[in-house]
């Protein structure tokens, strides 16, 4: 019990950090600053890992197009790993021929007048996640975004997403990737069961959610709400 690896879910908006006010890059670096963790688990695939840790490390400067979309791990996290000397980790299972195989099918899918039913009935359920989020919150805030309100909220779109094309979306779909993301994290915490660390796990907010849930499932961890730590 006194070993257990302490774990945090942290939730991110990618390239929307550059704009945003109340989770610009410089609040999501304070986070993890504040965090100190020992471990970070990026959602990051292992073979951009490779290219753009190469690149940091030589020039201090990360080119790989896949991790610059993700200015909180290229412009906060990179450095972040130097200053603070954590241990990062990819742990992202997508694949730039996943994506692209995902959205054609999606494409197909919304052309496909028997889908028509299917289609309508996804709109109408991302629609209204769009419409409480507008009355939950006008701007990007971390506090709202760490919070159970803004999974349930997302979860009215991303489930019916789910039930209805992940299996036509294969590898891409929603369960399905995010089983997929597990597998490369479960893999990540086996190797550190009991060590004491604090282990941060840092994700698009979208998936933070289903990972939070599915991490329940560990009797290794004690896992804690990013609004209980910092």
């Amino acid at each position: 019990m006194e070993n257990k690896n302490e774990l945090i879910v942290v939730g991110t908006i990618h390239s929307q950090h550059l704009n945003s006010k109340k989770y610009s890059l410089k609040v999501f670096s304070d986070i993890i600053k504040n965090l100190n963790p020992d471990v970070v688990l990026a959602e990051i695939p292992p073979d951009r890992f490779l290219i753009a840790n190469e690149q940091f490390q030589k020039s201090g400067k990360i080119d790989e197009s896949r991790v610059l979309q993700y200015p909180e791990f290229s412009s906060v996290i990179f450095p972040l790993q130097k200053a603070l000397g954590f241990c990062l980790e990819p742990v992202s299972a997508w694949t730039e021929e996943m994506a692209n195989a995902r959205e054609k099918k999606l494409e197909e899918i919304k052309a496909d007048k028997n889908r028509a039913k299917d289609w309508e009935t996804y709109i109408t359920a991302r629609e209204l996640s769009g419409e409480l989020f507008e009355d939950f919150m006008e701007e990007f805030d971390p506090i709202k975004i760490h919070s159970d309100e803004f999974d349930s909220i997302l979860n009215i779109e991303l489930q019916v997403f789910s039930d209805l094309f992940n299996d036509d979306l294969g590898k891409g779909g929603w369960e399905n990737i995010n089983e997929a993301h597990y597998k490369l994290i479960d893999v990540a915490l086996n190797k550190i069961t009991n060590q004491k660390k604090r282990v941060v796990v840092i994700f698009g907010s979208g998936h933070k959610g289903w990972l939070v849930k599915k991490l329940q499932s560990r009797t290794d961890i004690v896992s804690k709400n990013l609004l209980d730590v910092i």
